[in-house]
């Protein structure tokens, strides 16, 4: 059937949204919005907000957000094919008219479910029958209690090539093969996929089984995998499939928790010691898709890697395929186990609570992208550190969303710095030439770096916001004239000056000079203080490069340079103001193309007409001063 955004639309239109959510979740009304307690995460004040005027509800608290088609899936662990089905039956509306080729394919994967659930079954009895004898004794040595053995549906493959073959001989030998229960061979009878192995079922989301895996149990076989999975099949997707998610993502919401292990016997025995929120990939690396799985289910992940070698290049291999997928509210924790233990190992030498212990202590994403990258080779030459400063930038470039980028980059060149230029030894002066740095005071007095404005979206924009530094240079270097002229406001506009983006302006460490000589030399307010021939002096020693006349680019702004109270002040202002109106203007304007509503317009024009009057200020100002 072909459904069509016009047809959604509609089906949406007419289901009430609250309504749904408080079939299973308990609303209260507020104001014109719905309250309740998250159902994705484990909360006790309201967070989650239903709008029914709108047709979607978000979460504050984790950032679920979504419509009634997606609560359906989500929460409700549905198909979309089954959760518009079930709305569309409560809006009583006609789905459209069925395609022919989607009906043949949805009546084969029927077939296919029904293959499987027989296999299941076989399996299932051949464990509990007299040739299952070594697959249990082996259960036995693993310590899995009745319980879980029956939970996880085990079973055995007999080491038999035709015996599955005949005892589902009525699914008919191509069904079989497609089912990836069969082997076909060019030239060669097909055959029993599985033989000689233990059997553990693998389902989807509503816990029919769609695939499987077999470890190996006779030892003599040393050509053979020791775990064999099926193949991809009509149903079977192994590079989006996560191992027991049907059964572990209800306690996951509950707990906000959802571990990552490495494999489905690492789940097995988790699960045996009361960790029922855990989920392995299925004998590959961890999956963009399996990433985006997860972070339905929980916004951060425990992703819990094995301590020998291969446990590290899996959790490298995360990292790297989790970056270019990150967003707010999302991320990924890594634990690493102890060298040659896995997660049965821990519980069995320390107990449970051991492993949860360990699940707490997981480094951040960024914590655990700095680690790798630092500990992958010696740092011992320039030419070392200058190839981690390489790696660090490399990974934050393949960040998609720009705030998280920008801020990722921050943070690991802060380390970078922190571990290639340590501080020196106190009884060693700094060097004169060093530049502090600026925006706040910190607890030694001196002004430290600001915020720097996270980059707009939009590139275009980004080049006007570097023409509106470019137009200001002029400006600020009548400032910087003003205020050697006169150095008693460098203390009265320290403040304000020190958010000024000058490293932007090529005049950043002049200004960032300025403003410790005339916070460490006693000028307050109007106090005498640092008089301007010894300024000179001080800048000049630094190898500062002081700005002239010519610096003004014929502007109007000689009453600055020479020290006007009130025409710096005004000139301080703008310098500041007008940049981040820029870069707010420029974040506006996206966020009006993708979704425009009353707020966002009433919010973009609001910054025009600021941007405006900061521009008009900018040429009355020059205008009117130099005709004083």
């Amino acid at each position: 059937m072909s459904l069509t955004p016009q047809w959604l639309d509609e089906l949406r239109t007419r289901v009430s949204l609250s309504g749904l959510i408080g079939r299973s979740v308990r609303v209260q009304k507020a104001g014109r919005e719905f309250k309740a307690c998250c159902p994705f995460h484990n909360e006790k004040t309201p967070s989650f907000t239903i709008n029914d005027d709108k047709g979607f509800y978000h979460c504050f608290g984790c950032g679920a957000h979504g419509d009634a088609i997606r609560w359906m899936t989500e929460h409700q662990g549905l198909p979309f094919m089954d959760a518009v089905k079930e709305l569309a039956l409560l809006a009583g509306m006609d789905m459209p008219a069925p395609d022919p080729r989607a009906a043949q394919r949805a009546e084969a994967a029927k077939t296919l479910h029904d293959t499987m659930a027989a296999a299941q079954d076989f399996f299932a009895r051949n464990l509990a029958g007299d040739a299952g004898g070594a697959a249990r004794a082996y259960l036995a040595t693993r310590g899995f209690p009745a319980r879980i053995v029956e939970a996880f549906g085990f079973g055995f493959a007999p080491d038999s090539r035709g015996a599955l073959k005949s005892a589902l001989a009525q699914f008919g030998t191509p069904q079989l093969v497609e089912a990836g229960l069969l082997i076909a061979v060019d030239g060669r009878e097909p055959y029993d996929r599985f033989r000689g192995r233990l059997m553990l079922p693998i389902h989807d989301t509503r816990g029919r089984v769609i695939a499987f895996g077999g470890r190996i149990l006779t030892a003599e076989k040393t050509d053979a995998p020791k775990y064999l999975n099926s193949p991809d099949t009509p149903l079977f997707d192994k590079g989006r499939t996560l191992y027991n998610l049907h059964r572990a993502a209800p306690p996951a919401r509950a707990s906000g928790r959802m571990v990552v292990v490495e494999g489905y016997m690492d789940v097995v025995a988790l699960a045996a010691a009361g960790i029922a929120e855990a989920v392995a990939p299925l004998g590959t690396a961890l999956t963009e898709d399996q990433i985006e799985r997860l972070w339905q289910v929980v916004p951060c992940p425990v992703l819990c890697f094995d301590g020998d070698a291969a446990g590290q290049r899996a959790a490298r291999r995360a990292v790297t395929r989790a970056l270019p997928l990150l967003k707010p509210g999302h991320s990924l924790s890594i634990v690493t186990l102890p060298t040659g233990m896995d997660p049965d190992d821990v519980v069995k030498a320390q107990g449970p609570a051991a492993m949860e212990a360990l699940l707490t202590q997981g480094l951040s994403l960024i914590e655990a992208l700095w680690v790798a990258e630092r500990d992958a080779g010696p740092l011992t030459t320039p030419e070392d550190k200058a190839g981690l400063k390489a790696r660090l930038i490399e990974a934050t470039e393949t960040i998609q969303h720009p705030d998280i980028r920008a801020l990722y980059r921050r943070d690991l060149l802060d380390r970078f710095g922190a571990l290639a230029f340590p501080a020196r030894d106190r009884g060693q002066p700094p060097a004169r030439t060093a530049a502090p740095r600026r925006g706040t005071k910190g607890p030694n007095g001196r002004w430290l770096p600001p915020e720097p404005p996270l980059p707009p979206e939009n590139l275009t924009q980004m080049q006007k916001v570097g023409q509106v530094l470019l137009t200001l240079r002029p400006l600020l270097a009548a400032v910087l004239m003003g205020l050697i002229a006169d150095p008693r406001l460098i203390v009265r506009h320290g403040e304000q000056m020190a958010r000024i983006g000058a490293s932007d302006l090529t005049q950043g460490g002049l200004l960032d000079s300025l403003l410790e000589l005339g916070d460490s030399h006693g000028g307050h307010g109007d106090a005498p203080g640092l008089e301007s021939a010894d300024l000179v002096t001080r800048l000049v020693e630094r190898g500062l490069v002081l700005p002239t006349i010519d610096d003004l680019g014929g502007m109007p702004y000689d009453f600055i340079a020479r020290g006007d109270p009130a025409g710096i002040a005004e000139s301080i202002e703008i310098i500041v103001e007008l940049p981040l109106v820029e870069l707010a203007l420029a974040d506006a304007n996206a966020r009006t193309q993708h979704e425009l509503t009353e707020q966002s317009f009433a919010e973009q024009q609001r910054l025009v007409q600021r941007k405006l009057a900061l521009r008009a200020r900018l040429g009355q100002m020059g205008r009117a001063r130099a005709a004083l």
